[in-house]
């Protein structure tokens, strides 16, 4: 049976200053939404919308800021709301892990609401370009979780050969969960992600399908997740993420649905996003 290792969560330490691997997970995120943004760029229907290299810059510095406050304020709201609430000083104690993805969702979706008025664009538009930059940082994110020893699994069966104990939890086989989800909530979704965005798709059709199939995963994965908490739907009993989960799946389906639905109406360029300086189709 393997043994959580409990990596030391600080990476290097120089003097008072301490690099925390969570930390660096983030950073890779953020360099790696460089890096497809990029790669999206040489996409003929995306260089036909007038994409460049500026906007990509631009879309970071609003997304880290809709990640990191929509990530923490989920994870204060949703998750923990009583325990932060006797302990304020630890609402922006970042570095010691606690990101809510479902916060960071919503955060994210302001920033780029923001970043389109802005800008001229269409908000969904924006979604669409970056929905596939979005699930490889995801899955970086989890591995910091891990590093961590955060989001234990539920116990499992001692004769799967990845069963885990998690010293810092108790002597139980565990599900490495956080692994999980950074293969299927965050690998898996970008292949997928990547493969359907790569050619023109209808206005809202790939924001659809990222916030449906991240919905779909996350409720799959949260089965093997120790839940923060459960609530009781009917004869159900889902965990806290799960019920977070299904209001992504629906808003998902509605969008596929009337992307495909409306083809018209739900086009990939609109006419008033085209950029009429020829430059501007330059990456």
């Amino acid at each position: 049976m393997l043994i959580h290792p409990l990596p030391d969560p600080i990476a290097l330490a120089i003097g008072p200053l301490a690099i925390r691997w969570y930390g660096l997970m983030y950073l890779a995120a953020f360099v790696q939404f460089l890096i497809l943004g990029r790669l999206r760029l040489r996409q003929p229907h995306i260089a036909a919308a007038g994409w460049r290299t500026t906007d990509i810059d631009d879309l970071l510095f609003y997304g880290v800021l809709g990640v990191v406050i929509g990530g923490r304020l989920g994870e204060v709201l949703f998750y923990h709301p009583g325990y932060y609430l006797d302990n304020p000083d630890e609402i922006i104690a970042i570095w010691k892990g606690g990101m809510s993805f479902h916060g960071g969702f919503l955060g994210v979706l302001v920033a780029m609401w923001i970043w389109a008025r802005l800008h001229g664009r269409r908000w969904m538009a924006v979604m669409d370009f970056i929905a596939p930059l979005v699930p490889l940082g995801y899955a970086f994110g989890r591995i910091g979780n891990f590093i961590n020893a955060e989001l234990p699994g539920r116990v499992a069966d001692a004769d799967l050969p990845w069963a885990m104990i998690w010293p810092n939890v108790d002597a139980l086989p565990r599900h490495p969960s956080p692994i999980y989800q950074a293969l299927i909530d965050g690998v898996l979704l970008f292949v997928l992600l990547w493969l359907f965005a790569r050619n023109a798709r209808p206005y809202l059709a790939v924001s659809g399908l990222f916030s449906a199939g991240y919905g779909c995963a996350r409720f799959f994965t949260e089965f093997f997740r120790m839940p923060d908490y459960e609530i009781a739907i009917g004869h159900w009993v889902l965990s806290a993420g799960q019920v977070l989960s299904l209001p992504m799946i629906a808003l998902g389906i509605l969008l596929l649905w009337f992307a495909y639905r409306y083809p018209a109406d739900a086009q990939l360029v609109s006419e008033t996003e085209q950029v009429n300086d020829p430059s501007n189709t330059k990456p």
